[in-house]
């Protein structure tokens, strides 16, 4: 019994690892702003393909090199980030939308203090936290 639920346990944060959104967006179906270790653990659609972006600690579900936000999943933006590059980062509110599927040691910030490469006043993205390297 205790087996089957750690098992269980282990697949429900898995799947919460994987993307689990709330689906109201397409970065939310997607998985944008995700925890993970591979690509294999970001969803893909026909119109993205997400990439585990390892750079950042804990890994972060998005696309690196966009040229504005229509190269973005709906929910997501282009933006310049501190290392000069290019990476679609999901929109949000506050911080709380940021990490719903990330673990504690890995909590992205709800950031306005960020370089959109389509200014649209007033947005914040999903920053995850440095790795380091």
């Amino acid at each position: 019994m205790c087996k089957s639920m750690y098992v269980f346990g282990l697949l429900l944060i898995s799947g919460a690892a994987a993307g689990c959104g709330d689906g109201s967006t397409e970065a939310d179906r997607l998985g944008v702003g995700a925890q993970c270790t591979e690509a294999a653990e970001c969803r893909v659609e026909m119109s993205f393909e997400l990439d585990c972006l390892t750079r950042f600690k804990g890994g972060y579900c998005g696309l690196v090199g966009c040229q504005g936000d229509t190269d973005c999943p709906e929910g997501s933006a282009c933006v310049t980030h501190d290392d000069l590059e290019t990476y679609c980062f999901r929109i949000c509110l506050d911080k709380l939308e940021c990490n719903l599927n990330r673990a504690p040691e890995n909590e992205s910030n709800c950031s306005a203090n960020i370089d959109f490469v389509d200014p649209q006043g007033g947005l914040k993205a999903c920053v995850p936290p440095s790795s380091g390297l």
